[in-house]
This record gives structure tokens, C-alpha cells and sequence, in this order.
């Protein structure tokens, strides 16, 4: 499972009829009983190595061993719109796909681009079992599976076995992740979804990470067929990291005091690790680990969260 030498877009356009009456998504079934699993890409419109993992799943023709397998790209439209600098596809049109998924926002009164296509999507996420949903990041950072704070999808992170590192958080201040959708966030319910960061976003191997979870989710529940089956590398020991606090930016001169490029553990609570204009933001414990800073950000977007690794 290696990567391509660049994290380049896939023409979308062989996908776009899909065969679920939702473009771009499609399911197959096994006609045999098992779990509903669907693996997403694209939330974000400027995060390829999802689709590029799903492009390989295609290309391969990888089907369900049970059950049924929906591969799903979400917010088209931005991935196929140029960023204002240039940069490569837009990360949304309107608002963040990924702030969106309560029943009070989907079916409420206001609309935007990422809104309508969500209530369109809607069905095939209430229709699935388990949720693979593959992300990447602006900085360099090493992988990272975000479980939520349920026991379930703690569980569910361990038995992928990759991402090593695992982060339990609650999610973000602007709103709820499809990761945290109705019965997924739940405990005592069956059904789970896991958001995998597979890495910077223009890095090769974000793909090669894409790919690899992608088959670990569908061994996992059983949907791999043997003649499907890569060699999965044996997965090394879990890094649980509990989030502690997080910052949220409120000026727009805010900087970082350095470099940071995820995982670091500041040994010293009250370290200054970034500035929000004048109002210096500082560790608040010891031994806090960084998580996912964010170089470019607004004014009420998460920078950075605060974390404590949980003991064995």
C-alpha cells in the first residue's frame, strides 16, 4: 500500500452519478447479513487523501465480504473550487461541512451550500452502522484518530490499531462533527464512526494512511474479502491523549511562539505557546500535549487543544 508521489485530485467526475439517487456515493451489497459501514472523503473540500483512498478502493474493486459498503464523497463543490490564494480547493463554499450534524441545524430554517448537501447525504449517514470519515491537516502533524468521548469509539480506535495515537475529545465549540451525529456519539448503541487525520495535507504519505485505515475499518467489521486483503502492518502500541481545553481565537493577530507541529508535550504548566494579540496563551497543566495547531485560522475558529496522556 504505497502512495502516489504527490497528493494530487482525482477526476471526480467518474464518480459523480453514484447508484444511490445521492451523487457521488455508492453503495454495494453483499447480499449476505452484516453491518452497514460507509467510508467518506471530502468533508473537507481541500482534504484529497480520502478520495484518493477511495479512488483506490474503486479502482481495485474492492466489494463487501458482508454487509453492505458505501464509499461516499462529500463536499464536491469545494474540492472542485480554487482557493481566493491559490492554494489548492477550497476547504468549504459556504460554512464547514463538519459543524452541521444536530437535528436542530439539519432541520432547521437556514441554508448554505454545505447545509443543503448535508440533508441530502442525511439518509445514507442515518442508514450506516459504523463510519470511517478521512481527514487531513494543515501542519505536518503524525496521524491522529479523534474518538469522541464515548467508550465506543475508544474501543473502536483500538481495534483499528492505526492511528497509534488516539485522542479523545468532545468536539468543537462551532459545532458538532458527523463523528458526533445522533446514535454514533452514544453509548449503548451498536453504532460508531471514527474521524481519522491522516496527516499534512499535501504530504504523499496522508494517502498511504488513508488506504491502510480504510482496510483496517473494513477488516474490522468483517467486510474485507480475503482476495481484497493487503498485507496490514502489525499496529504498535496506543497513545491515548484526553483533551483538556482548547483555544478558540479571538483577535486576529494571533501567532504561535514557535513552530509547533502537533504532539509536542510541554513539561511546565503556564508556558507560553502562543499570543492572541496581546493576551498570551499558556499551558494549563503540566506535561500538556499539543494537539492539531492550526497555523491559518478566524477570529472563533479553534487553533489549538490542550491534552494529557492517559495512563496505560
Amino acid at each position: 500500500m504505497t502512495a502516489p508521489d504527490l497528493v494530487l485530485p482525482v477526476d471526480l467526475a467518474r464518480y459523480a452519478a453514484g447508484n444511490t439517487g445521492v451523487p457521488y456515493f455508492h453503495r454495494f451489497d453483499s447480499d449476505r447479513p452484516g453491518p452497514r459501514v460507509t467510508i467518506l472523503a471530502l468533508t473537507h473540500g481541500n482534504e484529497w487523501c480520502g478520495a484518493l483512498a477511495l479512488h483506490h478502493l474503486f479502482e481495485r474493486g474492492v466489494r463487501p465480504a458482508r454487509g453492505t459498503l458505501t464509499l461516499g464523497f462529500a463536499n464536491v463543490a469545494a474540492a472542485q473550487t480554487r482557493a481566493s490564494d491559490g492554494s489548492g480547493s477550497r476547504r468549504y463554499i459556504d460554512e464547514d461541512f463538519n459543524r452541521l450534524w444536530t437535528g436542530p441545524v439539519l432541520d432547521g430554517p437556514r441554508t448554505s451550500h454545505e447545509l443543503e448537501r448535508a440533508r441530502v447525504i442525511r439518509p445514507l449517514i442515518d442508514d450506516t452502522d459504523h463510519l470511517l470519515d478521512l481527514h487531513s491537516m494543515q501542519t505536518p502533524s503524525p496521524p491522529l484518530a479523534l474518538a469522541g468521548l464515548a467508550d465506543k469509539g475508544l474501543a473502536l480506535c483500538r481495534r483499528l490499531g492505526w492511528p497509534s495515537h488516539i485522542i479523545r475529545d468532545a468536539g468543537h465549540p462551532e459545532g458538532a462533527r458527523m463523528r458526533d451525529y445522533g446514535a454514533f456519539a452514544r453509548d449503548g448503541d451498536s453504532r460508531s464512526a471514527v474521524l481519522v487525520e491522516c496527516g499534512q495535507h499535501q504530504d504523499p504519505t496522508s494517502v498511504t494512511v488513508a488506504i491502510e485505515v480504510s482496510y483496517r475499518f473494513l477488516d474490522t467489521f468483517g467486510l474485507l474479502r480475503l482476495a481484497d486483503r493487503p498485507t496490514i502492518p502489525e499496529a504498535p502500541p496506543a497513545t491515548v491523549i484526553t483533551v483538556t481545553g482548547l483555544v478558540s481565537v479571538q483577535s486576529p493577530a494571533f501567532r504561535f511562539a514557535r513552530d509547533y507541529r502537533g504532539l509536542e508535550v510541554i513539561e511546565h504548566a503556564g508556558t507560553v505557546v502562543a499570543w492572541d494579540g496581546e493576551r498570551a496563551i499558556t499551558t494549563p497543566h503540566d506535561d500538556a500535549v499539543l494537539i492539531m495547531p492550526s497555523p491559518r485560522i478566524r477570529v472563533g475558529q479553534t487553533a489549538l487543544r490542550f491534552g494529557r496522556v492517559a495512563a496505560p
